[in-house]
């Protein structure tokens, strides 16, 4: 009888702490500097590691959730379905692969938000869907977002995380990099501001058009960008890199990336710059 009532407590007490006790709460192990916290308290520090700050990657929703104002979120609906049209071998199976996995229809999520009530345009990769890389119907979500914005008048955020072109796709997504810069010289040209985050890794076609198109280009801690691979790179030039080539402190020194944001201050910093920069708004 005693162990009746003392697994029926043990049971109360998991419901009412949320299903998490200290002792099976789950564990993480930061990869650079090796220490161990609860998964809950770093994600409570949006999953940044509160000894060394290494920025670990998240999800397109979970993104979503830390910047932007509660509720405000409105996903715009695209009704985009990828197809294969080069008929490439198993592309359809990683698709799908890709949707269970993450929970999307495809890399990229776009909408309208509020962050800290300033309204904006949003788009963010997702990491988690095929590494976010660029395919047609990427393009064409986030070249119809920036038409949205120029239309309503609204500024642009995006989140960009991707391994470039996808390959399935040939030429088709290579075709990706002009639409979208179109788009965004467009919304440009009408005096739309356009601020891009730059989170591990982004790379390829993506970097190669729009996401080095910000008028103000930021980037988290340490993330990888890029276009060719490292060592493609010193195999061509027959030179050694930098350790830090192709890492965000490098492409500041450099002059490509305007400042470097901990995603612990990057609501702060995005509520600034949308107020500084939106119409009307005094010198």
């Amino acid at each position: 009888m005693n162990n009746i009532v003392g697994m029926f407590r043990k049971s109360r007490n998991v419901l009412e702490s949320g299903g998490i006790t200290p002792e099976v709460e789950e564990k993480i192990r930061c990869p650079i500097c090796k220490a161990i916290d609860t998964k809950r308290s770093v994600a409570k520090n949006k999953m940044v590691c509160p000894v060394c700050g290494h920025h670990y990657r998240i999800s397109a929703r979970t993104r979503i959730k830390t910047v932007c104002d509660k509720g405000s979120f409105q996903e715009i609906p695209m009704h985009l379905q990828t197809e294969n049209p080069l008929h490439f071998p198993g592309y359809a199976n990683k698709i799908e692969s890709a949707r269970l996995a993450s929970g999307q229809e495809e890399g990229v999520i776009c909408g309208t938000a509020t962050i800290r009530q300033q309204p904006c345009a949003i788009f963010v990769m997702d990491p988690q869907f095929m590494m976010g890389s660029m395919g047609s119907v990427v393009g064409e979500k986030i070249t119809r977002l920036f038409e949205y914005a120029t239309e309503h008048d609204l500024p642009v955020v995006g989140f960009t995380a991707s391994g470039g072109a996808r390959m399935q796709e040939g030429v088709l997504s290579l075709m990706q990099m002009a639409k979208t810069s179109g788009a965004v010289h467009f919304h440009s040209q009408k005096g739309g501001l356009y601020i891009t985050v730059l989170t591990d890794p982004t790379t390829g076609g993506v970097t190669a058009s729009f996401a080095m198109l910000g008028d103000i280009i930021l980037s988290e801690p340490n993330a990888l960008i890029g276009f060719a691979g490292r060592r493609v790179i010193e195999q061509t030039t027959k030179k050694k890199l930098p350790d830090d080539f192709q890492r965000a402190e490098f492409l500041q020194d450099c002059g490509f990336v305007d400042a470097i944001v901990s995603r612990t201050e990057l609501r702060a910093t995005l509520e600034r710059l949308l107020k500084q920069h939106r119409k009307g708004a005094g010198v």
